[in-house]
């Protein structure tokens, strides 16, 4: 199972962008399509986007459609969401996890990072 560690969260004004890294361990990471969460207070953690392992294909769920952009680099067993115009119903904590379809594919989850976009 691939262990991950989510970074990259802070404080950002509405219309802001920041880059949120997922670094893994395992040989295997490569092999996996990867995803991003995020959870909102009060609110079920929903899927924002996806990536298959050799990033031939993405999907994004339609509210960040045109806004952010997942990527990975498979040399450095990380996963990249790039989030630009940033809106106050972004901010959640966001979860990165291996994939199946738009589903995570482990029930395990890491610490998560927090993005709060101030309006």
């Amino acid at each position: 199972q691939v262990q991950l560690v989510e970074s990259g969260g802070k404080l950002v004004q509405a219309g802001g962008s920041l880059r949120l890294s997922c670094a893994a361990s395992g040989r295997t990471f490569s092999s996996y399509a990867m995803g991003w969460f995020r959870q909102a207070p009060g609110k079920e953690r929903e899927f924002v986007a996806r990536i298959s392992w050799n990033s031939g294909i993405t999907y994004y769920t339609d509210s960040v459609k045109g806004r952010f952009t997942i990527s990975r680099d498979n040399a450095k067993n990380t996963l990249y969401l790039q989030m630009n115009g940033l809106k106050p119903e972004d901010t959640a904590v966001y979860y990165c996890a291996v994939v199946r379809g738009i589903s995570p594919l482990y029930d395990s989850w890491g610490q998560g990072t927090q993005v709060t976009v101030s309006s």
